[in-house]
């Protein structure tokens, strides 16, 4: 199994030599863990693939420590330096112009890169002693759902890299929020994410579109094109237990309702008697404490031996948004296998 670092200065020290050395370490971010390579070391960046099982075609997220490192990666435009300026450190991804320096394997094959500053502590001091920009993508088996803390790397990912940078549970518990500003005139959200929509339009003063995905013939799993940006898949997230997402919230008569079988997941505390096996995200109805429980939820779910999951939507604002979203992929069915 994976050997799990506290992040004391040695650790750091240790680990970036794991990094500069061609290595993977999983790492803490503020969204979620990620499984951390040197981003341009091509060979490096395939270990992460062939860890987790992604396929090529899903392009990967590059971390760095400030805008200056960002410029080595990345070709910026007023709206990015705008967006940069107001939200880094933090959980918003920018989709840019890709310098010559980063390899088609991050990018899977496009112009464009994936790029942020992260704002866990542990992350950005691991980003200074190594003095790389980091590729990191989640750090679990590809598909399934996205780890907050190092127990949930050390469970799906131990037995296939050799060390877990231990920063605590993620403070957001979703992944960052990816936007395409390569237009400065007209921005896309590819995936909402911890930095919500109303605050990017806000921030560049004028309205921010929400990327609305075209059916794709057995889409799933399994897709044919590169993605412009990782979390684009139809199908994401996924415990392996069968998940339904709800149109709209439950009734009381619903929870009060015994179903055999499924658990039933609220968004806040039912504010009547329910059934046995109800659960809820956020004890208050607050976002913020919803996403940070959701992943971890799931996964304990997915080990209960339950038939069904059943989930309620979000309230379709903020971070409702982003939890709708994995919610909605997490639920897809996959056409192929």
């Amino acid at each position: 199994m994976a050997t799990i670092h506290s992040g004391s200065a040695a650790d750091l020290d240790f680990l970036a030599d794991i990094l500069r050395s061609g290595g993977l370490v999983a790492v803490p971010t503020e969204t979620v863990y990620g499984l951390a390579a040197h981003a341009l070391d091509a060979e490096a960046c395939r270990r992460i693939f062939e860890a987790k099982g992604r396929p090529a075609y899903d392009p990967l997220i590059v971390h760095v420590a400030s805008r200056v490192a960002a410029d080595s990666v990345a070709t910026f435009n007023a709206a990015a330096a705008t967006l940069a300026e107001r939200f880094w450190p933090g959980p918003l991804t920018l989709i840019l112009p890709k310098k010559a320096c980063v390899p088609d394997i991050v990018t899977s094959g496009r112009p464009t890169v994936a790029v942020r500053v992260p704002a866990h502590p542990l992350m950005r001091a691991l980003l200074e002693s190594s003095g790389l920009p980091l590729a990191a993508p989640s750090a679990n088996p590809f598909g399934y759902i996205s780890p907050t803390t190092a127990a949930h790397v050390q469970a799906g990912l131990g037995d296939r890299i050799g060390h877990i940078l231990d920063g605590g549970p993620c403070t957001i518990g979703v992944e960052s929020t990816i936007i395409d500003v390569r237009d400065a005139t007209d921005p896309v959200v590819l995936r909402p994410g911890g930095v919500a929509i109303e605050a990017l339009a806000e921030a560049l003063g004028r309205p921010v579109r929400v990327h609305q995905p075209a059916p794709k013939p057995g889409a799933g799993l399994v897709e044919a094109e590169a993605e412009l940006a990782p979390g684009m898949l139809e199908r994401h997230y996924s415990p392996r237990t069968p998940l339904e997402l709800r149109a709209a919230p439950f009734t009381a008569a619903d929870l009060r309702t015994p179903a055999p079988g499924i658990v039933r997941v609220c968004f806040s505390r039912p504010a009547a008697e329910a059934a046995p096996d109800v659960r809820f995200l956020s004890a208050s109805g607050d976002a913020a404490e919803a996403a940070r429980a959701l992943f971890a939820l799931l996964r304990d779910l997915d080990g209960a031996g339950f038939e069904r999951i059943v989930i309620e939507p979000a309230p379709p604002t903020g971070l409702g948004l982003a939890i709708n979203d994995r919610l909605r992929r997490a639920a897809a069915k996959s056409a192929r296998t």
